[in-house]
Order: C-alpha cells, then structure tokens, then sequence
C-alpha cells in the first residue's frame, strides 16, 4: 500500500509560468466579465429579497413609531 503522506507529496503541482499572447487575454477577460453580468443580476435580487425580508422583519431604518 502507498503512504498517504507519499501519494499527496507525488500530486502536488506548482504553476510557474502561464504562456498566453495579450490579445487572447483580453478576449478571456471580456468574455468573463460579460458572463459574470447574469451572475451579478441573480445575486442582486436575492440581496434584495433578504433586505426586504429583514427590514420587514426589523421595522426598517426608521423603527416603524416615527421617533423622527
């Protein structure tokens, strides 16, 4: 049987260079940011939810009595 400290030290990897011309950088980057758009929009409607949520729950901002 192999050593559990032999086959996790055998499978370790270490990245030194990435080889990638400019302009295929800038079409991944691009291509990224235009997929993290619905990410964004989903994410934004369930912050929204929850804040709807705990300010119902909480009595907002204000404290609901007008203590202005």
């Amino acid at each position: 049987m192999i050593d559990e400290r032999e086959s996790s030290k055998s499978n370790e990897v270490t990245v030194v260079d990435i080889k990638m011309p400019f302009v295929s950088m800038v079409v991944f980057m691009v291509k990224f940011a235009i997929a993290s758009i619905p990410a964004m929009i989903i994410l934004g409607f369930i912050f929204s939810l929850l804040g709807l949520l705990f300010g119902g729950i909480f009595g907002g901002f204000h404290g609901g009595k007008g203590r202005y």
